[in-house]
């Protein structure tokens, strides 16, 4: 194997990483990459947490209309996301 190819850490759990450990020091305890389901549920609380901030002591409604126009638009990147997700590659 020449010097600059990569080897695969070890397939502990049958997850197997192609990301150097000298560059990304916690691919060693696979907290490389993303989480998904993770990213999945903070963004349902956002969405909660924008739709609750609607109550308060302001007294226009432009506040409001920015609130839910982006806890709508959180929640439709959600759902187009939990329909991708089920879709055939």
């Amino acid at each position: 194997m020449a010097a600059t190819e990569l080897e695969p850490a070890s397939t502990e759990r049958g997850i197997v990483t192609h990301v150097d450990t000298a560059e990304v020091p916690s691919a060693a305890w696979g907290w490389s990459g993303e989480s998904p389901r993770t990213f999945r549920i903070a963004g349902w609380i956002v969405a909660f947490i924008l739709v609750a901030m609607v109550i308060g002591n302001h007294k226009g409604r432009v506040e409001d209309i920015y609130l839910i126009g982006f806890a709508a638009a959180i929640v439709g990147i959600l759902v187009r996301d939990s329909f991708l997700r089920r879709k055939p590659r």
